[in-house]
């Protein structure tokens, strides 16, 4: 299975919001990740994704159709030098094998495009499947965090996953 990845386009928008209208992707997402998901949470989003100099975003191509979008976000000031990676898939492409096919190609990209020597995730404590991503794909924990996340009024603890250049 070949795994691309291209920028967002606005007529991927009706293939974005099938995808992102789930509950049990949100759950593992910042509250800026809406739940439900609508067509104006999706444009907006696109607008952001195409637009943003500090973000590059891309959406993850399978058999030329989005499955799911994956994103490197510039740090600022002391932090200049890191991006944090973030992603999500449509919950019918779990357990293929596609982010830990994603992730290592926007890593790629990080490192030649961009003027950074660390890339990182912030991964929920409950979230198993990313932090296999995350060891599958290079990444080592760097430090875990008690209780640092409040996501569906509960606490959760936060990994923080690296890698460098």
């Amino acid at each position: 299975m070949e795994i691309t990845l291209r920028p967002w386009h606005l007529d991927d928008t009706s293939d974005l919001v099938a995808l992102a209208n789930n509950k049990n992707i949100a759950q593992f997402m910042a509250d800026v990740f809406p739940h439900p998901y609508t067509i104006e949470n999706g444009k907006t989003f696109i607008a952001f994704a195409t637009s943003n100099p500090n973000s590059k975003i891309f959406a993850i191509i399978v058999n030329n159709k989005p499955v799911g979008s994956i994103g490197l976000h510039l740090q600022t000031d002391i932090l200049k030098k890191n991006a944090e990676i973030g992603y999500w898939i449509g919950e019918a492409y779990w357990g293929k094998g596609i982010i830990t096919k994603a992730v290592p190609q926007m890593v790629d990209y990080g490192f030649k495009h961009l003027d950074i020597v660390r890339i990182f995730a912030r991964i929920f404590g409950t979230n198993k499947a990313s932090q296999k991503v995350m060891e599958k794909c290079g990444f080592i924990l760097e430090g875990k965090y008690e209780k640092t996340i409040f996501k569906n009024n509960q606490f959760l603890d936060e990994l923080i996953y690296a890698i460098r250049k």
